[in-house]
C-alpha cells in the first residue's frame, strides 16, 4: 500500500506505563481510610510498586501471552505412565511469581493484611485475571486449615509464603505452595451434600482413601486441595496433596481440562480419585462448616476481582475517550459520551468502595464486623459480580470497533466478566444465603442496618431507600421468589451509604439520584443531565496526580 494512503491519525495511544494503584482514586482513598497510620506508608509503597508493575508493558504482555497460549494437559509420559500434569506458558508462572512475591496469598497474619491484599489483588489482576484463581484459593484455605492446629502449623507458613515454586514436589521441599479446591460433582454442582465421593478411614489418625470424582477442580497443578467427601460420619473436608510425603504422586487423575468461555489462562479440570490419600480437616460430618470461612473468603475475592475487571474496563474507556476525536472534538467532551463514562465510573467506584469495606471488616475481626460480613459478603457477591458483565460490555462499546478486536484487550475482559457471578455459588445461591442469614441470624441484619444507618440524614434519597428496604424486610410473604430484588436493594443501599460517607459529593449525588432515587434509565448513559458528570469522569481517569 502506498504510504500516502496509509497515514495513521486519531488513534489512541496504549494505556501503559502508569501506576494502576495511584491512578485509581477510589482505591487509593480506601487504603488511606482503612489502614492505620503506622502501617499506611509501607502499604502505600508496596501497592504503588505493584501498581507500576501492573501498568507496565511487560505485565500486559505476560497477560496476553498467558491467554494466547492456554494450559495443555499431559495425562501420560512417552512410556505410557500416568503423570497428570498441566503445562503452562512461562508468562503464567511469571504472573503468579510476581503476585506471590507481592503478598497476594498473605492476609491473615500481618497488620491490615486483608485491606493490603485486597487492594493488591484489585491492582494486579487488572493485568490478567485468570491467575487470580489459585491466589484466591491459597489465601482462602488458611481459615479452613486453622480448624486443625496440626495441619495449620504444617501448611500455613508455606501458603502465606512470598516465594513461588512451580512443579510437583513434596511440600516439605518447597518454600511456598499453592492450594486449589474440589467441591462440586457432576450430579450436584452447588448442592455439595449430594456428593458421592467416598472417604474410607485408614489406621493412621485422620488418614483416609478417597474414591470418586470432582467436576470442577481449578488450578490442578497446585500442591494441595481441599475437597469434600462422604466419610462414615457424613460429609467431611479433606486435604489432598498432589505429592505424598515420600515423594510419590498421589492418585489424582486429570480426565480433561474445561473448554471455557473465558479464564483461558487458568486450567479448570475434571479429576478422578481412586484410592487417593487424604487427611481429614475438621470433624467428620462437619465438612460444610469447616469450609464455610474459605467459601466466604473466596466470595469476597469474587467481589474484588469483579471490581478489578470493571476498573480496568472503565479506565480503558475513559482513556480512549480522552484521546479520540469525533464530530469536531474529543469524545470525552461530548455530553452524551460523558454521561456514559460517568455512569460506568459510578458503578466501578461503588464496587471498589464496597469491596474494600468488606476487606477492612476482616481486619477488624470483631463480633459486630463478623455479623456484618455474614450478610454483606453474599449480598455484595450477588450484586457486584452481576454488574460486571454489563459494565465491561458498555465500556467495550465506548471504543467502538477498536474495542471489539482482540488487540484492544477488551474482549478478554468481557469473556472474563461473567465468571465471578458463577464461581462460589451463582446469583440464586447468594440471594438464598442472604435469606438464610436473615431468618437464622438476626444479629447479622442488625449489624447490616447499623452500617447503612451511619449515613442516615445525609441524603434524602438514601433515607427513603433505607425506609423502603425496612418495609420490604418486614414482609416475609413470598420472600424466596423476591429474594433477588431484596438482595439487590440491600447491596445498593449499602453502596449508597458508603459513597455518601466517603466519596466526593458529585459521586454520591449521582449514585443516589440514579440507583436509589430512580432518576435513571435502563441503559448506561441515562444519568440526569444536571449532575456534575465532568467531575465524576475526571476523578475516574487513569492518570496519577
Amino acid at each position: 500500500m502506498a504510504a500516502t494512503t496509509h497515514t495513521v491519525t486519531n488513534q489512541v495511544p496504549p494505556l501503559v506505563g502508569y501506576d494502576v494503584f495511584a491512578a485509581d482514586r477510589a482505591l487509593s482513598e480506601a487504603v488511606e481510610r482503612h489502614i492505620e497510620p503506622g502501617v499506611l506508608p509501607a502499604a502505600r509503597e508496596e501497592l504503588s510498586t505493584l501498581g507500576q508493575s501492573a501498568g507496565s508493558a511487560q505485565a500486559q504482555e505476560w497477560g496476553a501471552q498467558a491467554n494466547e497460549h492456554p494450559p495443555v494437559l499431559r495425562t501420560h509420559d512417552r512410556y505410557g505412565h500416568r503423570i497428570d500434569e498441566v503445562e503452562f506458558h512461562p508468562s503464567w508462572h511469571r504472573l503468579l511469581g510476581h503476585a506471590v512475591a507481592a503478598g497476594l496469598t498473605d492476609a491473615w497474619g500481618r497488620p491490615a493484611g486483608h485491606v493490603r491484599r485486597a487492594a493488591g489483588f484489585l491492582v494486579w489482576t487488572q493485568a490478567e485475571a485468570g491467575h487470580g484463581c489459585p491466589l484466591s484459593m491459597t489465601h482462602a484455605a488458611v481459615p479452613a486449615l486453622r480448624t486443625d492446629p496440626v495441619l495449620a502449623a504444617e501448611w500455613e507458613p508455606k501458603l502465606t509464603s512470598y516465594v513461588y515454586e512451580e512443579g510437583l514436589r513434596p511440600a516439605r521441599e518447597k518454600a511456598g505452595v499453592l492450594f486449589g479446591m474440589g467441591m462440586t460433582e457432576k450430579q450436584g454442582g452447588t448442592d455439595v451434600r449430594s456428593n458421592t465421593t467416598r472417604a474410607e478411614p485408614l489406621s493412621g489418625e485422620g488418614e483416609y482413601l478417597l474414591t470418586g470424582h470432582k467436576w470442577f477442580c481449578s488450578a490442578p497443578m497446585s500442591d494441595g486441595f481441599l475437597v469434600l467427601a462422604q466419610a462414615p460420619g457424613g460429609l467431611t473436608c479433606f486435604l489432598v496433596p498432589r505429592v505424598l510425603p515420600d515423594g510419590t504422586r498421589n492418585v489424582f487423575a486429570i480426565q480433561r481440562l474445561k473448554d471455557k468461555l473465558g479464564n483461558k489462562s487458568n486450567a479448570s479440570s475434571e479429576v478422578e480419585f481412586d484410592g487417593t490419600w487424604a487427611r481429614r480437616v475438621g470433624e467428620e460430618g462437619r465438612g460444610v462448616r469447616t469450609i464455610i470461612e474459605m467459601v466466604a473468603a473466596t466470595r469476597l475475592d469474587c467481589v474484588v476481582g469483579s471490581a478489578a475487571l470493571m476498573r480496568q474496563a472503565v479506565a480503558q474507556a475513559i482513556h480512549h475517550a480522552t484521546y479520540r476525536s469525533a464530530f469536531g472534538g474529543l469524545l470525552i467532551d461530548k455530553p452524551l459520551m460523558r454521561n456514559v463514562l460517568a455512569d460506568l465510573a459510578l458503578e466501578s467506584e461503588a464496587a471498589t468502595v464496597l469491596a474494600m469495606r468488606l476487606a477492612s471488616a476482616y481486619d477488624t475481626d470483631t463480633e459486630e464486623e463478623r455479623a456484618f460480613l455474614r450478610i454483606a459478603v453474599p449480598a455484595a457477591k450477588y450484586w457486584v459480580t452481576k454488574r460486571c458483565t454489563p459494565v465491561v460490555g458498555e465500556a467495550l462499546e465506548c471504543l467502538g470497533g477498536n474495542g471489539y478486536v482482540e488487540e484492544s484487550g477488551m474482549p478478554r475482559l468481557l469473556r472474563e466478566a461473567p465468571l465471578n457471578s458463577i464461581w462460589e455459588g451463582s446469583g440464586n445461591v447468594q440471594a438464598l444465603d442472604v435469606l438464610r442469614a436473615l431468618q437464622r441470624e438476626p444479629q447479622a441484619l442488625d449489624a447490616f442496618l447499623r452500617e447503612v444507618g451511619k449515613a442516615r440524614g445525609a441524603d434524602h434519597r438514601l433515607d427513603a431507600a433505607i425506609k423502603d428496604l425496612l418495609t420490604e424486610l418486614a414482609d416475609l410473604e413470598g420472600i424466596e421468589a423476591r429474594a433477588r430484588r431484596l438482595v439487590e436493594r440491600m447491596a445498593l443501599v449499602l453502596q449508597g451509604s458508603l459513597l455518601v460517607r466517603w466519596a466526593p459529593p458529585e459521586v454520591s449525588d449521582a449514585f443516589c439520584a440514579s440507583r436509589l432515587g430512580g432518576d435513571w434509565g435502563t441503559a448506561f448513559g441515562t444519568l440526569p443531565h444536571s449532575l456534575d458528570l465532568a467531575s465524576v469522569v475526571t476523578r475516574a481517569r487513569p492518570v496519577a496526580e
